[in-house]
């Protein structure tokens, strides 16, 4: 066999010289079957429901995800690094309640803002800090201070809620760049741009990686994990806070129960788009085409009257699923091959 032949015999398996080509694995990528996924889900409410092609009501459908997709940008860097934050949701409350105590407080939109962001950052090194500073589980951590956040928002609001924003505030939530183009929609699309950059263009990004697959091999190599996985929790509480800043914005009011649940939906979503629980692996792209996906389908399900609660198993059923297929997949490809 010569040098130049395209294949290599190694113990019986044909092993390629070449990588592919990035044509090449789009066409076999997870990204592609949920492109599909998605253009079927369009295809099927447009005729489930006449009011679906309409406009306005597809720019209201955005509603259904750009917040969430907001965090889960962060969240999938951080599950690709091992880690995982599920108290994003109480940060949203907590972010909510500190900006709704600074409008009775008189404050303005500027000073909201600033409030909201450093709150949220706070939260974010909270988690961090016991996570990369003590050595504890994320998991763990998280789950305590997802009831911690929340709590805080229940002491201080009570049953009660905060309302009263300026009117500039709800641009964020409820103004539109042009014509049917939300702002949410526009910095959804910014942020998705960002950190495609972010994880697929620079050294961070890889050193993302290199600690989702080996967090030891990583150390050795001169890469400061604890550094990068702190960054990670600073950057999920950030995000989370943008997210509070649009949903608080888009409400016009402040509840300790917003966006109650929304940690299950942010997880899924991530998932969905091809993220690896176990880390290591997965693209922005996917959860790009997660997020519409999953927005489509809660839309669609708004409009043919579907209660809350189905919407609820749907996204648990999901969340399932697109964590047991993929090893079932390679279970069933191993035992082919043996």
């Amino acid at each position: 066999m010569s040098l130049a032949s395209s294949t290599s015999q190694v113990s019986g398996r044909q092993i390629p010289d070449r990588l592919r080509s990035p044509l090449q694995r789009f066409l076999t990528s997870w990204e592609l079957l949920l492109l599909g996924v998605a253009v079927a889900v369009f295809i099927i409410n447009s005729f489930a429901s006449p009011y679906f092609l309409d406009p306005w009501n597809l720019s209201d459908a955005t509603f259904n995800f750009t917040e969430k997709a907001l965090i889960a940008f962060a969240m999938a860097l951080l599950i690709i690094s091992g880690e995982i934050d599920l108290s994003v949701a109480s940060i949203i409350a907590l972010v909510s309640t500190a900006m709704g105590f600074a409008v009775q407080l008189g404050a303005d939109t500027s000073i909201l803002v600033l409030i909201g962001l450093g709150v949220g950052l706070a939260c974010g090194a909270f988690n961090g800090f016991l996570v990369t500073g003590f050595g504890l589980p994320s998991i763990v951590v998280t789950i305590g201070t997802m009831s911690l956040f929340r709590g805080i928002s229940y002491i201080v609001l009570g049953d009660k809620a905060y309302t009263g924003y300026p009117s500039d505030f709800a641009f964020f939530g409820q103004g539109y760049v042009w014509w049917v183009i939300s702002f949410e929609l526009v910095l959804f699309a910014v942020m998705a741009i960002l950190f495609a950059i972010l994880l697929h263009r620079t050294n961070f990004g890889r050193a993302v990686y290199v600690i989702g697959n080996n967090p030891v091999g990583a150390l050795f190599s001169g890469i400061r994990v604890s550094r990068v996985k702190f960054t990670l929790f600073l950057l999920t509480g950030l995000m989370s806070a943008v997210a509070a800043i649009c949903l608080t914005s888009r409400l016009g009011a402040t509840r300790p129960s917003i966006a109650f649940g929304w940690e299950l939906e942010v997880v899924t979503m991530v998932v969905l788009g091809g993220i690896s629980i176990l880390g290591g692996s997965g693209t922005i792209p996917g959860v790009v085409i997660a997020a519409f996906v999953m927005g489509m389908v809660t839309f669609g399900f708004g409009l043919l009257n579907v209660p809350g609660i189905v919407m609820s198993i749907f996204i648990g059923l999901l969340l399932i699923a697109v964590i047991a297929l993929p090893r079932i997949a390679r279970q069933l490809l191993a035992r082919r091959r043996t």
